[in-house]
């Protein structure tokens, strides 16, 4: 009988521990709801120290400085990040020893629900659709709030960076994020806008990355690039999406660009291309006057901004010298990559591998 009295106190006892246990812990964490961007109302932590970033907010949360808050990664192996992925790259060593927690590769997207749960985050943030939202946060336990994917120099970019910034408390450097990328795009619009057609050369964006590297055939349609700066583009409207699009070799010829930008990592396919057909190439504007020129990829797991932003720069002193001779373009793009990447001068790791702005020489290995 006493021995039944003492295990029924036992009991009791750990029970109450368990309890007091998990009333400590909810008493602890204050939670609010907030609302995503898909609408789905979400319970998260006031304070937020643990993030596992997948689709394009890893690159957002580099933006935001919260880089450090990262527990998990998805698809960023650190050794084969190059300069091209400039966020990723920028953060190789505090996120080499992250756990890869899923995969956004080629379209595919993949969650590891279980090391998601192995690194204890408090907020998933994603770009990623309802459903699979949903299904993350059932798996996980884990709040799972969804962000604009981002279009360039556009307002859902700006809508997901104040999103991340608000439940992560650091919404001043969102709002700073977006009055500096807006004061430079301003800037690019009023030093080109008023420039006659007459006098705007033409251009075509090729080698245009996506899914990986490709040739003269693959261009650019409604290149915000291209757009910010009210480029000659002999490629708008060529089709109504945002996006690469592969063309016949023939049309090319037929626009004859004066100005080609080639995406770096496209230039040795073009290099192989001249080699096999050198008439094709002769016959181009472009090419006997010596105005192809390089840039690194818009494109690399989702899209650069703060590559596309320097883009357009270059681009627009090649083509409208005048109105940019006060702008010293390496000062200027080293100024924008310290404010995104925090990096002095990372024009020289972009040249060291490769994808450095420059003139091309097609006919030279």
């Amino acid at each position: 009988m006493k021995r039944a009295v003492f295990l029924i106190v036992t009991l009791l006892m750990l029970l109450m521990l368990v309890g007091c246990g998990a009333n400590e812990d909810s008493s602890n964490v204050d939670t609010t709801f907030i609302t995503d961007s898909l609408g789905r109302e979400v319970e998260v932590p006031t304070e937020i120290d643990r993030i596992v970033p997948l689709g394009n907010t890893p690159r957002m949360i580099k933006y935001l400085g919260l880089s450090d808050k990262a527990v998990g990664i998805g698809s960023m192996d650190s050794d084969n990040i190059t300069p091209v992925t400039a966020y990723a790259y920028a953060n190789r060593e505090m996120w080499k020893e992250l756990p890869i927690v899923g995969t956004d590769v080629g379209g595919a997207t993949d969650c590891y629900s279980e090391q998601i749960v192995s690194v204890s985050p408090e907020v998933i943030f994603c770009t990623y659709n309802e459903e699979i939202a949903d299904e993350l946060q059932m798996k996980t336990g884990v709040p799972v709030v969804v962000v604009p994917m981002g279009t360039l120099f556009e307002k859902d970019y700006e809508e997901a960076l104040l999103l991340i910034g608000s439940i992560c408390g650091v919404e001043e450097r969102a709002n700073i994020i977006i009055e500096y990328l807006n004061d430079n795009l301003n800037e690019l619009i009023e030093r080109t806008s008023n420039i006659s057609n007459e006098n705007k050369p033409s251009v075509l964006g090729a080698a245009a990355t996506y899914k990986g590297i490709h040739g003269i055939d693959s261009i650019y349609s409604n290149y915000p690039v291209f757009e910010v700066i009210s480029a000659n583009d002999v490629a708008m409207g060529i089709s109504d999406a945002v996006n690469r699009v592969t063309v016949d070799k023939e049309i090319i010829l037929e626009w004859d660009p004066e100005y080609i930008m080639l995406d770096s990592g496209g230039v040795n396919l073009v290099k192989f291309d001249f080699e096999e057909n050198p008439g094709y190439y002769e016959e181009l504007s472009a090419f006997k006057n010596g105005n192809i020129y390089q840039y690194p990829s818009s494109t690399s797991y989702y899209t650069n901004v703060e590559i596309s932003l320097v883009n357009s720069y270059y681009v627009a002193s090649l083509l409208y010298p005048e109105e940019f001779k006060d702008i010293e373009f390496d000062d200027k793009a080293n100024e924008i990559f310290k404010f995104f990447l925090g990096n002095d001068n990372y024009l020289k790791e972009l040249e060291n591998y490769g994808s450095g702005y420059c003139k091309v020489n097609i006919g030279e290995k």
